[in-house]
């Protein structure tokens, strides 16, 4: 019985994701979900400073890693699976890393504090965790072909749209639309995986 509830924790985390993002920013005045990244939410100084962490990081954080380690256990589970709930585990822990370490008021400050570049690696191990984990699919067997081509298109999808992230960034608008547009790629995956295994 636990095990297909826990089959299902990528997709309740994809949906806590939405909720908590949403509901935090409730509490935060005039956040715009377009042109702010959801780190704001918990900047350091922010209105939501505290709340945020507790209500998306931190929870989000232990079923990142819960369902991570039933990837893991899949008894006909291969070394590429077992990689995949790996990374979801390293996902895990650097969305809980980066609720612990808050990033600048400015995210656009050319000198970061000790805590924001913190916030920022983890970030960035976040990114490429789940860049990497559906590129494993390809070596999940049996083979999933439908599935493997599915994962590589959310893995095109994500990077497309942190390109467009990167330019909207040195622009300063349209950061928050195409950081949600890119994650949002990688849960959609992670809510799919939960179906296959």
């Amino acid at each position: 019985m636990y095990q297909e509830w826990m089959s299902y924790l990528g997709l309740l985390a994809a949906i806590w994701m939405v909720a908590g993002v949403y509901g935090v920013a409730k509490r935060y005045p005039n956040y715009s979900h377009k042109n702010q990244f959801c780190s704001e939410l918990g900047a350091s100084g922010s209105p939501t400073e505290r709340l945020s962490p507790a209500v998306n990081n931190y929870p989000l954080a232990l079923l990142f890693c819960c369902f991570g380690v039933y990837i893991i256990l899949v008894p006909e589970g291969n070394w590429a699976l077992g990689v995949i709930g790996g990374l979801i585990v390293c996902h895990g822990l650097a969305t809980a890393v980066a609720g612990f370490f808050p990033m600048d008021p400015d995210p656009y400050t050319t000198s970061p504090s000790r805590a924001c570049n913190i916030h920022s690696f983890a970030g960035m191990v976040m990114l490429l965790s789940l860049l990497i984990a559906p590129l494993l699919v390809w070596f999940v067997t049996p083979l999933n072909l439908l599935f493997a081509w599915f994962s590589t298109v959310c893995v095109l999808v994500c990077i497309g749209f942190s390109y467009q992230l990167a330019n909207a960034y040195k622009q300063k608008r349209n950061s928050g639309l195409y950081q949600r547009l890119s994650y949002g790629a990688q849960l959609v995956w992670l809510s799919a995986l939960c179906f296959i295994v």
